[in-house]
């Protein structure tokens, strides 16, 4: 199997692209989901275009699996964009508690004015996104308490759009994993498909372990 030039461009990518920005105006922030482990190649180049400047908070999911003091550095580095940073192990629940109060704090002039208004409770709306595979349904599953999410190690399982309140207050705007039509640098590729963000009948694993 060549391995030159990975391609993933499935049809169902760009329906996600159209409801983003349908839906952006309804939320306060959005929640962007990464790999510790390769926090930017698991990045969707495509999400700061789509997002523009509403107010983001970055998780740095499966913090467990990556080396604390590059977590760290990882964490100051966003920081330093302007946004705010957890880490976090969604399936254990690990660093979970710490989303509403980040989100809290990220927002807080925008919720001061909410209660200026007499809109003091106000939900928070947050939209989470994140390539396929990196922990976002297991997130949203710990968020709201329960199975609410379906979450399959198959990348694009979550398909359909969906509103799920917590009991912090905030209301998760999910949305399917969405990764970028063509992987020109094909180390992060790689580094992808060893993940699982890149599904096995896209790319021969025997390949990239004869590669590697």
């Amino acid at each position: 199997e060549d391995m030159k030039d990975i391609q993933w461009f499935p049809g169902h990518m760009a329906k996600p692209r159209r409801m983003i920005a349908k839906s952006l105006p309804l939320v306060d922030a959005v929640a962007e989901l990464l790999d510790a482990r390769l926090p930017q190649s698991s990045r969707n180049p495509e999400f700061n275009r789509l997002t523009g400047k509403k107010p983001r908070l970055v998780i740095l999911n499966k913090a467990d699996m990556a080396d604390p003091d590059i977590t760290g550095r990882w964490m100051q580095y966003y920081k330093n964009q302007g946004y705010a940073v957890i880490t976090a192990d969604s399936k254990n629940g690990k660093g979970v508690k710490q989303f509403a109060p980040a989100l809290r704090e990220l927002l807080k002039d925008q919720l001061q004015r909410y209660a200026d208004k007499g809109m003091k409770g106000r939900p928070i709306r947050v939209m989470i996104l994140g390539i396929p595979n990196v922990g976002k349904s297991s997130l949203i599953n710990r968020l709201a308490g329960g199975k609410r999410a379906k979450a399959e190690d198959r990348a694009g399982v979550t398909r359909t759009q969906q509103w799920i309140k917590t009991a912090e207050g905030v209301e998760l705007l999910d949305t399917p994993g969405v990764l970028w039509p063509k992987l020109d640098d094909q180390e992060v590729a790689v580094r992808l498909a060893m993940t699982g963000a890149i599904r096995d009948d896209i790319l021969d694993k025997e390949a990239l372990a004869a590669r590697l």
